[in-house]
């Protein structure tokens, strides 16, 4: 449970406060927090809050969106309430092609453009930026870094600390090159994420996440992979899924970690070579 970390997306009906003192409770360390949240319960209040329950955070969700008009004075303030909260990590969801375009090419250039304008200010605030490739299926409407290689692509332009990538293996568990593109990462991982892969897909796709061991991925070796190239952070358990989120808290809390125990007790995950 020491790497465990509880993402809020996971529950997102549980009130912020609601939401710490579960942790607590269930004797969860760390949490991964999301903008909406935050600006709902106050970011002075989710502040005080994680303080008094001496609740680390592993990263607020999310930045980017270079797509949108106002994203440099937004991605501005991401960072500010990453720092205040003391998240180590801003997730970069980079955002879709620009209406009316159909230039894949010229968007990820626009991306990598629009982050080598964040960095100075991201190291101003001791956060990394963490570009997230989204599965391809989102690459018109969400995210146009479709791969852990056009991450790396753009991170690998700055220091460390300023930019890296979020690893997510519900968006790159498909690719061929995903091992290889994790052993180049190495340092430059700043997070990773466990979500499984539902067979059939529901209709809405972006909610087709089941919590590990429930669908198609081999958790077990990426996991794996992930700590072979040298991350040693928090684990985060990311899940967008209308039934678990039509449940108890609590509840989804509790079978959050029994998943997380049964990808991290996979006798398979140190078989990665």
């Amino acid at each position: 449970m020491k790497r465990f970390s509880f993402n809020q997306a996971t529950a997102p009906n549980w009130p912020t406060p609601d939401l710490i003192a579960g942790c607590v409770a269930a004797g969860v360390g760390t949490v991964g927090l999301w903008r909406e949240q935050t600006q709902a319960y106050g970011l002075a209040n989710t502040v005080r809050a994680l303080r008094a329950a001496e609740l680390a955070v592993s990263s607020l969700c999310r930045g980017g969106f270079f797509d949108r008009a106002d994203w440099f004075d937004d991605n501005r303030r991401a960072l500010d309430e990453a720092a205040a909260l003391g998240a180590p990590v801003l997730v970069l969801v980079c955002g879709g092609l620009p209406a009316g375009s159909r230039d894949l090419p010229a968007a990820r250039a626009y991306v990598a453009d629009a982050i080598a304008m964040l960095a100075p200010a991201a190291i101003e605030h001791g956060v990394t930026l963490a570009i997230e490739p989204l599965h391809p299926m989102f690459a018109a409407d969400r995210c146009v870094i479709s791969t852990l290689g056009q991450a790396l692509d753009i991170a690998e332009d700055h220091p460390v600390g300023a930019v890296g990538v979020m690893v997510d293996t519900y968006h790159v568990w498909w690719d061929d090159q995903v091992y290889q593109h994790l052993q180049r990462a190495g340092p430059r991982i700043a997070g990773f994420q466990l979500a499984d892969w539902a067979t059939p897909l529901p209709a809405g796709v972006l909610t087709g996440r089941v919590l590990p061991g429930g669908g198609r991925i081999d958790l077990a070796r990426l996991w794996a992979a992930v700590d072979e190239a040298g991350y040693t952070g928090p684990v985060e358990v990311e899940i967008f899924n209308e039934q678990l989120w039509a449940r108890d808290g609590a509840a989804i809390l509790a079978d959050t970690i029994a998943a997380y125990e049964s990808v991290r007790l996979d006798p398979h995950r140190l078989s990665f070579g």
